[in-house]
């Protein structure tokens, strides 16, 4: 989250939103956000739905999987970077600054 909050202002300057989802409560969600820094909003999936819907809940962990998801205003999902991979988010913010994703 700390790479996305890096990267904000070239995001915002592509006319993309950022949204940080966690299945964390939204006031630990909060707590967190003001502890590293990050001003993008941070939405709760308490109960994990959302979590579970994309697949991305880990049984073994109790957890879901770190993940970026590159989603076009049609809803669809144009990239994704998944566990380790979604450390480092460049691959989508440089998507982002491609200029068909401008449009």
């Amino acid at each position: 989250m700390q790479a996305l909050q890096q990267d904000l202002k070239r995001l915002d300057a592509t006319d993309t939103q950022v949204v940080g989802v966690s299945m964390d409560s939204a006031f630990a969600n909060k707590a967190f956000a003001d502890q590293i820094g990050v001003t993008f909003p941070l939405l709760s999936d308490w109960g994990g739905e959302v979590t579970h819907e994309y697949g991305l809940y880990m049984d073994k962990y109790k957890a879901a999987r770190r993940v970026n998801f590159l989603i076009g205003k049609d809803g669809k999902i144009l990239e994704e970077q998944v566990d380790k991979d979604a450390i480092d988010p460049t691959k989508i913010v440089d998507t982002c600054e491609r200029p068909k994703m401008k449009n």
